[in-house]
């Protein structure tokens, strides 16, 4: 069993446009806007980093925001529900900012937890749940008060039309079994980034996910270093997934592979951090590019939409 996964470090979505996408989730839900680059096998296409104030690992959503792109089908082998931890008792000013702005708002209660579901103009479920034992600070920089700030996730639900395997691959990731209520399953790790839990979501019936706006791409654990990384690629390579070879993605190193119940997890590095070409004050404001495309500068730079 590893030992080295410390929970969830980001996840990774389509969305259809990105100004839309940067205003909602900077504007709406008061994240910070951590980095502003591009797709590494689709230049032209942005990669935008949403978190706290530094993107800690485990507060960290990112989107590919393809112009136009068709809207996902909803199904199983995906991220269904990517949820994040709110202080207690700042459900009812998120319910009342959300409802004019988002979709299918409800309330409802999710293993004990008070929990505020919506989904954004793609489609994407989401939700809020109140967690009192969350010492996480949440950005304020964007007018949300600290008393309601987000502070990063709290778990996320896959959706799988079996999850025997994936609770077997989960167990050896480190994740524990915290216990069942109706279709759902709950695994957590211990001393991780806050962002620590996992649901399962039995849907023997239902049909498989197609990718496309609204949908998560991959969904990415965290571990603290290279060196823990390279120990998590031969255990899983030992017990028989392919795993991709370590690949630097600037602000971490990164390694994928599917899963039985087909979502793309990666495991990503905490380090280096978003602040490796940007001052932390000035955090996601200018478009940084890889190396290999520093080239396409001028193109990208007249080509992309403009974002505030």
């Amino acid at each position: 069993m590893l030992h080295q996964i410390k929970g969830l470090h980001h996840v990774t979505s389509i969305a259809s446009d990105a100004a839309e996408n940067n205003a909602f989730f900077t504007q709406t839900l008061g994240l910070r806007r951590v980095k502003k680059t591009v797709n590494f096998d689709a230049p032209d296409v942005y990669h935008l980093y949403y978190g706290d104030e530094v993107g800690t690992p485990g507060s960290v959503m990112t989107y590919f925001p393809f112009h136009n792109a068709l809207r996902g089908r909803r199904g199983t082998g995906e991220v269904g529900e990517t949820v994040y931890s709110i202080p207690k008792g700042s459900l009812p000013f998120w319910a009342d900012r959300l409802g004019a702005v988002a979709g299918n708002v409800s309330i409802a209660d999710h293993f004990g937890e008070s929990r505020l579901r919506f989904q954004t103009s793609d489609g994407e479920g989401f939700a809020l749940a109140e967690i009192a034992q969350d010492d996480r600070q949440g950005w304020t920089g964007n007018g949300i008060a600290s008393d309601y700030a987000i502070r990063g996730f709290h778990s996320a639900t896959l959706r799988l039309k079996d999850t025997g395997a994936m609770e077997e691959l989960l167990t050896f990731m480190g994740y524990e079994k915290q216990g069942s209520s109706g279709n759902l399953t709950r695994f957590a790790v211990a001393q991780g980034t806050g962002a620590n839990t996992i649901d399962l979501e039995l849907l023997p019936t239902a049909q498989r996910a197609s990718q496309g706006a609204g949908s998560v791409h991959h969904i990415a654990f965290a571990v603290e270093n290279r060196a823990a990384q390279v120990d998590v690629r031969a255990a899983l390579l030992d017990t028989g997934y392919q795993v991709t070879p370590v690949i630097d993605r600037d602000y971490f190193w990164a390694i994928y592979f599917r899963t039985p119940g087909g979502v793309l997890f990666e495991v990503a590095t905490n380090e280096p951090g978003f602040d490796r070409d940007e001052d932390m004050t000035h955090l996601g404001e200018a478009l940084k590019l890889p190396e290999q495309h520093e080239d396409l500068r001028p193109f990208l730079e007249s080509h992309l939409q403009p974002l505030d």
